[in-house]
């Protein structure tokens, strides 16, 4: 009787879990799914160089926030110091994690400049900032590849910042409550900041830490 009852419970348990553990991570809208793939395979970075740095920079194996800010650094300076406080601080420890700037080839002194803000106060360690330097022709090229529905301004600018995994695929949100398609996050917006692109960092960051656990058990 007693061994009935043992496996009965055993049974239960192993029925029962399942479905727990379904339901909690169903119970979060993205804080668990897989941050939808919106653009497949954008291009490389072969066309720009690194700033001051003979290291190339490279999509591949990496989780970046792309930023275009072609010639209009000295305008962004803010969405900068949004992304360093919310965001880069405190994901860069990330292995592969980077961030990566697409700018014009006359922003040497612009660049300068934000790096010296943003390592001050607390002295940000900025070695995951990538800034990378090339032509407006080149920029909107590669900002094309991101198929998406928002355009750069006349400095070959936006606000809006992406994330691309490691197989330099364009993630976001398909399904957004405000605007549907999110291809990309509003620096200006310390809300949008906040409450989404966080969020959806932590969520491709936990996809290829059990990607990353799964590999290591095999």
């Amino acid at each position: 009787m007693k061994q009935k009852i043992q496996k009965n419970f055993v049974l239960a348990v192993l029925f029962i879990f399942p479905v727990v553990i379904y339901l909690f991570f169903a119970s979060g809208k993205n804080n668990f799914a897989k941050l939808p793939v919106l653009t497949y395979e954008i291009n490389d970075l072969s066309d720009f160089k690194n700033h001051n740095v003979s290291d190339s920079v490279k999509l591949d194996n990496h989780i970046t926030i792309l930023c275009y800010w072609g010639s209009n650094l000295d305008f962004r300076n803010g969405d900068a110091f949004n992304l360093n406080q919310k965001i880069y601080k405190r994901f860069y420890k990330f292995k592969d994690f980077q961030f990566v700037v697409l700018l014009t080839d006359d922003q040497d002194k612009n660049i300068e400049n934000l790096k010296e803000s943003l390592s001050s106060g607390a002295g940000t360690d900025l070695v995951k900032w990538k800034f990378l330097k090339g032509s407006k022709a080149s920029i909107e090229k590669h900002f094309n590849s991101l198929n998406t529905s928002i355009n750069l301004d006349s400095k070959y600018s936006t606000k809006y910042v992406f994330i691309i995994d490691r197989k330099k695929n364009l993630r976001g949100r398909d399904d957004d409550e405000d605007i549907g398609f999110l291809y990309g996050y509003n620096a200006e917006s310390v809300a949008e900041i906040n409450n989404k692109m966080e969020d959806d960092v932590k969520v491709i960051l936990a996809e290829y830490r059990l990607a990353l656990k799964k590999y290591s058990l095999r």
